[in-house]
């Protein structure tokens, strides 16, 4: 029996996860600093922790639970805040987005715990390759089935959020035309993507258990799926983001999570479709690839349909949602037309890639737009 606690805390409570990067104040290149920060962090009182990531030039911030979006919004800014005051006093920068526009990931130093030793010498080079960041929403659920229940529910409208938050547009200093380079890293995982359809919290148990059992997954935080129950917790966790620079838009995409979530409860979860997954898949590279420029299958429709229009689309249907649970301000910052990597590849081609890292450490911290 998998450790349970759900429903413990309020209804849709919050709690959030950045990977951001750590840099060489000169150079603007991946430090393989993260000691350095945990280090520093002791004795800060912070509202969450740093943490330590796959790799060294990365660190982990973490909210506690929250009760509202707007209140993990604000202790991710005091987060940030911390982590660069702690960086630049040993002569490094924090930077959040998707990737790092320069690094080969395949060379950053991976952190020195055995769960990613393990963890390497498992998967070889594409654990390697995970060098791209994400956002990670936690949305508390009342019971193991209503997260099953919201996790199908949720799913078809995922690749909309990734298309609304690309922000990684190159690999190793090439503009690789896609928005996000960061879901084709992690789609050459295992137990990645969609998951299976579940009916039940003990179907999802059963599997997880059986992976164990064949020794394929030490426990279910070794499945990397799109969203995952996440049980120790009480939540849904939403892994899709590319990770935000704006903190504006990490809220933002949080607030569209619960709402989400909420709404999903709601209305329980869509009937079984045999196609669904590969729909899915359809519509997640196509999302990976073109951003809120791309086409994709609606999912309550028989058509195709611009991600853009579909972001706006759900954001008209779920701001009520969000106003009740206190997070519609804060989806004024999403901009279904636009996202992120857009602005990386603009300043790319008219002032180069160190100018984009130069853009993503200035806007990280400092700039809410």
């Amino acid at each position: 029996m998998i450790e349970q606690h759900w429903g413990e805390s309020s209804d849709f409570s919050i709690g959030l996860e950045e990977e951001v990067m750590i840099l060489d104040a000169e150079t603007l290149a991946p430090a393989p600093a993260v000691r350095t920060l945990l280090a520093g962090a002791e004795g800060w009182r912070l509202p969450g922790r740093l943490k330590t990531e796959l790799h060294a030039s990365v660190v982990e911030l973490n909210t506690d639970v929250c009760a509202s979006v707007p209140e993990a919004t604000a202790a991710l800014g005091e987060l940030r805040r911390a982590a660069a005051a702690i960086a630049e006093e040993s002569g490094l920068r924090i930077a959040a987005a998707g990737a790092h526009p320069l690094a080969r990931a395949e060379e950053l130093e991976i952190a020195d715990e055995r769960r990613y030793e393990k963890m390497v010498a498992f998967a070889g080079v594409t654990a390697r390759r995970q060098g791209v960041n994400g956002l990670h929403v936690h949305v508390g659920m009342p019971s193991a089935d209503a997260c099953i229940a919201a996790l199908e529910s949720v799913l078809p409208w995922l690749p909309v959020v990734l298309a609304l938050s690309a922000n990684s547009p190159y690999f190793a200093g090439d503009e690789t035309g896609l928005a996000s380079n960061r879901a084709e890293i992690l789609a050459q995982l295992p137990r990645s993507g969609a998951p299976p359809r579940f009916d039940t919290y003990a179907e999802w148990e059963a599997l997880v258990e059986r992976l164990g059992r064949l020794g394929l997954a030490r426990d279910y935080t070794a499945i990397w799926w799109d969203a995952r129950p996440h049980p120790r917790f009480g939540t849904l966790e939403v892994r899709m983001p590319d990770q935000p620079t704006a903190l504006a838009l990490t809220g933002a995409f949080a607030a569209l999570v619960q709402a989400l979530c909420a709404a999903a409860l709601d209305g329980g979860p869509p009937p079984r479709d045999p196609a669904a997954r590969a729909l899915y898949q359809e519509n997640r590279w196509a999302a990976s690839r073109l951003g809120p420029r791309a086409r994709l299958v609606h999912p309550d429709e028989e058509r195709l349909a611009p991600a853009s229009e579909l972001g706006a689309e759900l954001l008209e249907r779920l701001a009520p949602v969000a106003r009740q649970l206190g997070g519609d301000e804060l989806l004024a910052a999403l901009d279904p037309s636009m996202c992120e990597a857009e602005r990386q590849v603009a300043v790319g081609r008219e002032r180069g890639l160190e100018a984009v890292c130069a853009d993503l450490v200035e806007r990280s911290v400092a700039s809410p737009s």
